[in-house]
């Protein structure tokens, strides 16, 4: 693929008000379902002319711009699991344009979220984790007492019990809870573990048993391009995996859920334990097991 050379984020130009916003939070302006030739001051240097008309038509579902001037300051994608060679070679075009531009990118990928029902609580998370962390000393202040992070902040739940109020899974393991309570399922915990590859994204995997021996399993995906909301990626996704399972348990109110074997998912997470050295901060799930 043909370099980008370095980031421009001059090329990134306010965007026009035309529809209603999806939200106002903390001085941004969040829109929804943007393409990002709209975004662009025209073809980037280093671009190639078939780059840049297939990276120009995709549609970008969340962009966070800044109140006052208009301009991008990130955004969010949400994507299915990515199968064929073409919808790869579709993203490392994107991919190429976004950065050739500056442009914060997030993608989350998973088989359940979507931008309907999920873009604006996490874009106001994101919001809300990234003023939090600008806000607090640099890491190498040695003389700055270090706050409690964002992610690890107690207060009140939904439910009323005391918990971490900005973990994304909060309200799905509630759920949980109150639909084990209903004896649709066996298990009342939403389990998880989460991972960061070397050179890759971060992956986070949530399930919880449904039925005997059987569970609902979620897996997401994060891949953050030059995109940082002060709470870790591995951390992020393995929350984003249980909301996920929340968005399941609603789903499959109305019939029987698609299920995995317990025994299966043992095997599934034996395989990314074997592949640990491939991990940027290893594997910290050995207890797990499924016997």
């Amino acid at each position: 693929m043909t370099s980008t050379g370095p980031d421009d984020g001059s090329r990134l130009r306010p965007l026009a008000a035309g529809r209603g916003p999806l939200l106002e939070r903390g001085g941004r302006v969040v829109h929804t379902a943007r393409r990002l030739g709209e975004l662009v001051s025209g073809r980037p240097p280093g671009i190639t002319g078939h780059q840049w008309s297939t990276a120009g038509r995709a549609v970008l579902d969340v962009v966070v711009c800044h109140g006052a001037t208009g301009r991008p300051e990130f955004a969010v994608e949400f994507t299915a699991p990515v199968g064929t060679p073409a919808a790869r070679r579709e993203i490392r075009m994107r991919d190429a344009v976004t950065a050739a531009v500056g442009l914060e990118v997030l993608r989350i990928e998973s088989a359940t979220l979507r931008p309907g029902p999920h873009a604006r609580r996490v874009a106001e998370y994101l919001i809300d984790a990234r003023d939090y962390t600008a806000g607090t000393p640099e890491p190498g202040d040695p003389e700055a007492e270090r706050p409690v992070g964002f992610r690890d902040i107690v207060g009140r739940l939904p439910d009323g019990r005391s918990g971490h109020v900005n973990d994304l899974g909060a309200i799905a393991r509630a759920a949980a809870v109150e639909a084990y309570v209903a004896r649709q399922l066996v298990d009342p915990i939403v389990r998880g573990l989460h991972v960061c590859w070397k050179d890759g994204p971060a992956e986070g995997w949530a399930w919880v048993e449904a039925r005997p021996g059987r569970c609902l399993v979620e897996r997401v995906l994060l891949w953050e391009h030059r995109f940082s909301c002060g709470v870790d990626a591995a951390r992020l996704a393995g929350d984003l995996a249980v909301a996920a399972i929340g968005a399941r348990l609603r789903q499959d109110d109305a019939g029987e859920p698609d299920l995995v074997l317990r025994s299966d998912l043992g095997r599934d997470v034996d395989r990314l334990r074997s592949r640990r050295d491939e991990l940027a901060n290893g594997f910290d799930f050995d207890h797990l097991t499924f016997d």
